[in-house]
């Protein structure tokens, strides 16, 4: 339904180490980068899902990506807290959303909420 989302992000420097390390998890890398212009885009397989731009953020967001496994939505949590990242909820079971809804919540470099999210039983 959404093809993609863009972020204003106040350092385009810090935000795409960020988001290169803490996507590369879940199968993301850069695409449609452009340095001088200080913006680039996150997808898979070619698909851009996520641009950023620097900018002055309007409002804060939450986005969550699907991963394909548990240990994707650890990997996520760990290179995103290596990156810049700060702890907004561990990698864990969320049984008040459903059983099997296994999620780690990260705040950017913005303060926006990212999620990894595993739906499926490892």
């Amino acid at each position: 339904m959404i093809d993609h989302i863009s972020l204003k992000v106040r350092s385009y420097s810090k935000s795409k180490t960020f988001y290169d390390k803490a996507l590369a998890a879940l199968g993301y890398r850069p695409e449609g980068v452009d340095d001088k212009g200080k913006s680039a885009g996150f997808g898979v397989e070619g698909a851009v899902d996520l641009w950023i731009a620097e900018g002055e953020p309007a409002t804060r967001v939450h986005l969550a990506f699907r991963a394909p496994s548990r240990a994707a939505v650890k990997k996520f949590h760990a290179a995103a807290l290596a990156h810049g990242g700060k702890d907004n909820g561990p990698a864990g079971l969320r049984t008040d959303y459903s059983p099997t809804y296994f999620a780690a919540f990260i705040l950017d470099p913005d303060g926006n909420n990212i999620e990894a999210v595993c739906h499926g039983a490892d």
